[in-house]
């Protein structure tokens, strides 16, 4: 079976989560900015694209050479073992991205890379024609980085946060990839600890953490793009998705509380929760911030809470901030977990977090507020 050289691209800040991942799967990893590099066969792209919660897609290395000119480019681009990877009737667009490079025009980058891999396989199909493209995709992308180009063939499709679940949207979602890694980025241990996300909107965050409790792969529910392709056995893929179904927790109890003020909203959640499976493994509730109130001890609270400009007054954000501070600051047993923008959260909260880390929410410059609780007699 092929062996290739593989890249897990991810956000800005979640490379070390992302490599823990793949760590955890049992691989030797290299991070990068923005990505993580492995190496496997199908069958750990396929594990790979089942397994990552944090990760946006999981692309093929066809090739990493230098490239000033377009001549260069063409010729190296020509080099690579197209025929292996593509079949006759395959399609293949092709998108580009330059930075700091000589090259620096994205179309041409485009047009050149599609010329050449046209190239290769009109000569090997012995083509005197234009290539059909009319079969399964695959989705190339050159990208040129101070002079050095690198070409990947996408075996996902869809970014990896479409998990599949959320039928129901509300404004500014939280990415499902995003909200696994703040969960991950806790202390949280779903069989001894209560999670709660007190303004869960649509329900992104729960989901997640009740997918990590369960040890549900989040690739289960949908299918990947390298799925189509004709050297890639179906039977396979139905064995590594049996595989993973098997490795679930559906025995496992833990408690996952989810609220929010807005009654439209927590319907959302429950429809996208229902969609997964996933429905009775949350206690969702219509409740205001300031109403929430619990005798438990030692859980999580991770929360994206709105900000400013999501509702369209900053001066609602504050106010919503410092009753935050109010209900959680008592529970000094709880962690707590807070994804905003306001850089001067810490004030509004009436409390200095233990640590923040900056985190980029799609294209928002955000911190992540983490409030640790004390730890109980165990150690937890």
């Amino acid at each position: 079976m092929q062996k290739f050289k593989l890249m897990a691209t991810c956000a800005a800040g979640l490379e070390a989560l992302t490599a823990n991942e793949l760590k955890q799967l049992g691989y030797q990893v290299q991070t990068e900015n923005g990505h993580v590099m492995f190496s496997g066969t199908i069958v750990d792209v396929i594990k790979a694209n089942l397994w990552l919660r944090t990760a946006d897609r999981v692309e093929i290395v066809v090739g990493s050479f230098s490239a000033t000119s377009f001549t260069e480019l063409f010729d190296n681009v020509e080099k690579l073992p197209w025929e292996t990877l593509i079949p006759l009737t395959g399609a293949f667009p092709v998108a580009g991205r330059s930075q700091k490079s000589q090259l620096h025009s994205v179309p041409d980058i485009q047009a050149i890379t599609k010329k050449a891999i046209v190239a290769k396989l009109s000569n090997y199909y012995a083509r005197h024609t234009r290539l059909p493209e009319t079969g399964a995709t695959y989705a190339i992308e050159t990208r040129l980085v101070k002079n050095q180009a690198t070409v990947l063939l996408d075996t996902t499709g869809d970014s990896l946060f479409k998990r599949g679940y959320r039928v129901a949207k509300g404004a500014a979602p939280l990415k499902e990839n995003m909200a696994a890694a703040l969960i991950l980025l806790t202390n949280w241990q779903p069989k001894t600890m209560p999670f709660v996300d007190p303004m869960c909107g649509s329900g992104t965050l729960p989901i997640e953490a009740a997918l990590i409790a369960r040890n549900l792969a989040p690739g289960l529910q949908r299918s990947f793009a390298c799925e189509a392709w004709d050297w890639v056995n179906p039977t396979l893929v139905d064995q590594l998705r049996d595989e993973a179904d098997q490795q679930a927790y559906y025995t496992s109890e833990f408690q996952i509380f989810a609220s929010d003020v807005n009654g439209e909203m927590i319907n959302y959640a429950k429809v996208n929760a229902q969609e997964i499976g996933l429905l009775h493994d949350i206690h969702f509730k219509q409740l205001a911030v300031q109403d929430f109130h619990t005798d438990l001890h030692h859980g999580v609270v991770v929360s994206n809470p709105p900000y400013g400009q999501r509702l369209g007054d900053q001066q609602q954000a504050v106010s919503l901030y410092h009753d935050l501070g109010k209900v959680f600051i008592p529970l000094t047993t709880w962690s707590k977990y807070f994804l905003t923008s306001d850089l001067n959260f810490e004030t509004e909260y009436g409390m200095p977090a233990t640590k923040r880390r900056k985190l980029y929410n799609g294209r928002i410059r955000t911190d992540y507020f983490q409030f640790w609780g004390k730890r109980n007699e165990s150690g937890d």
